[in-house]
């Protein structure tokens, strides 16, 4: 039996993590990303294949790949291929059954129902039943991961989930406009106020990027990505787990589980609806 073919818009850590479970669940995944990749958990996403040719998330490879004939060999070959497909392009001719927008860009920046027989957005940004069939929540705490089939996610705050007792303070953020270039490598423990990388700007001295609190270097942005003021470079995990930072987090393999219910469930009430069976209500 052949097996359903899924396409994951984006490929960050939580992305990744979705691919990750879906994958193991026997489904064939591809994914797309944009040319400069800005993710910071860069040793659990598949986006590093963009620079580097291919990356290992835990025990399954990710290759960039240029075409449909190459996507379609490294599927059979029990890989994930990444594309750079901002728009997704390859929808028109690898043809999935199911569209995944994993870009988390706290808006819809052009996925669409229609996109695929099952269509799913993650995080704010989505309306359920309007432009995707179901929402996964991605906000830490009780929904974390809830399928949403009317309606859409809890609104981005811009305050980051609380881990080890800190939320703002474990985010590195570039002090300028530059380009970055780390001082340390994903993995390291640093001390509050240990310079982490630089911002190289045009005429001036190179700014540095401070850690705020203790911890290890949970991500850190790819050597050479222009940023701008205030934009994410890096996160410090307070919990001092080395091995944290080379698996995927809770909150990916929560919100992976939420996409693999949100798939089998949406063919289910497909089926019902064929067969004119409609839904259980609660009371039944």
């Amino acid at each position: 039996m052949r097996r359903k073919k899924v396409l994951i818009r984006g490929a960050g850590d939580l992305a990744s993590g979705i691919a990750l479970r879906l994958h193991h669940s026997g489904f064939a995944v591809a994914m797309t990303e944009i040319p400069v990749p800005t993710t910071v958990r860069r040793t659990v996403a598949f986006s590093t294949a963009v620079y580097l040719g291919s990356a290992w998330v835990e025990d399954v490879a990710g290759v960039l790949c240029q075409s449909v004939e190459e996507l379609e060999g490294q599927v059979a070959a029990g890989r994930i291929p990444v594309l750079v497909d901002e728009q997704a392009g390859i929808c028109q001719t690898w043809k999935p059954q199911v569209v995944v927008d994993a870009i988390l860009a706290k808006r819809n920046t052009g996925t669409r129902i229609t996109d695929a027989g099952t269509v799913i957005g993650v995080g704010p940004g989505f309306m359920a039943g309007v432009d995707c069939h179901c929402v996964v929540e991605t906000r830490r705490g009780h929904s974390l991961g809830r399928c949403i089939w009317e309606g859409g996610a809890i609104p981005d705050t811009g305050i980051p989930g609380m881990i080890g007792g800190y939320g703002m303070e474990r985010l590195l953020r570039a002090p300028a406009e530059g380009v970055f270039q780390g001082a340390v490598k994903i993995g390291e423990r640093v001390e509050a106020g240990q310079v982490v990388g630089y911002v190289d700007c045009r005429e001036a001295e190179p700014v540095p990027v401070a850690a705020r609190i203790r911890g290890v270097v949970r991500g850190l942005l790819q050597d050479g990505v222009v940023v701008t003021e205030g934009m994410k470079a890096g996160d410090v995990d307070p919990r001092c787990q080395r091995d944290h930072c080379f698996t995927v987090s809770d909150k990916a393999r929560a919100i992976g589980g939420g996409v693999l219910e949100a798939i089998l469930d949406h063919e289910e009430r497909k089926k019902r609806s064929r067969s004119g069976t409609g839904t259980i209500s609660r009371g039944s």
